[in-house]
């Protein structure tokens, strides 16, 4: 997937896009006085990454639909937990899989929740992505069974 911005043009894969637009939605969860353009002019002038249109698209769609996304996600928790006894990290992780299988019908499930799940392994607490996993498999379940 290519992308021309500033006069530079960006290839990445969808799975490096994805990467990119959590940590903007983390950053968001801190930073959320910022817009969407400022942080990615940010992560650019810090020489962190440029983002493509699927970052840009699936952050955008993840920011605008987050507490439609924070219900869902709060259906599935166990009784007594609530979405701040969540990790911020997963919870971005969880945010961004959601929109995903809620937006994107060009991609698998499977894959957004497998995405998610290697993201978790890399950023997110440990054991955090059998969570992950438990709960977007649920979400998937239920998303199906409506369909």
């Amino acid at each position: 997937m290519c992308t021309a911005a500033f006069g530079l043009v960006i290839c990445m894969t969808r799975k490096e896009a994805r990467e990119q637009a959590f940590i903007l939605i983390f950053e968001n969860e801190f930073n959320s006085e910022y817009t969407l353009d400022e942080m990615i002019e940010t992560a650019r002038e810090s020489e962190l990454f440029d983002t493509d249109d699927f970052a840009r698209e699936i952050t955008e769609k993840t920011l605008a639909q987050r507490e439609k996304i924070d219900e869902i996600v709060s259906d599935k928790l166990r009784k007594g937990w609530t979405l701040k006894r969540i990790s911020k990290v997963s919870l971005a992780l969880l945010r961004l899989a959601v929109c995903e299988m809620l937006e994107f019908s060009d991609i698998p499930a499977s894959v957004s929740i497998s995405e998610a799940v290697e993201l978790a392994k890399k950023y997110a607490p440990e054991e955090d992505y059998i969570f992950i996993n438990g709960l977007l498999s649920a979400v998937n379940r239920d998303m199906t069974a409506d369909a």
